[in-house]
């Protein structure tokens, strides 16, 4: 069974796009006018955007914590020739 990659899907454009698309519509077969299926779909894009920063953010401490040298010291050498 393949595993799925949760802090990718919950990053993707792709997949937030789709999400507020559905909203949308759904709210306005459900009755709602156009603005409101308008605000809607902003209310879910600035929660993707959350979601993007957090998961971003905690990827990044990771790597941090891990010593993965993904932070640039000006005074770190980084195995070049001297």
């Amino acid at each position: 069974m393949k595993k799925i990659d949760w802090k990718r899907k919950l990053t993707s454009r792709k997949l937030w796009v789709s999400v507020c698309s559905f909203a949308s519509l759904l709210a306005m077969a459900g009755g709602a006018a156009e603005s409101e299926a308008a605000q809607l779909a902003s209310i879910i894009m600035a929660g993707a955007t959350v979601v993007g920063y957090v998961v971003g953010e905690g990827l990044a401490d990771a790597a941090g914590a891990a010593g993965t040298g993904t932070d640039h010291d000006p005074g770190t050498k980084t195995g070049g020739k001297e």
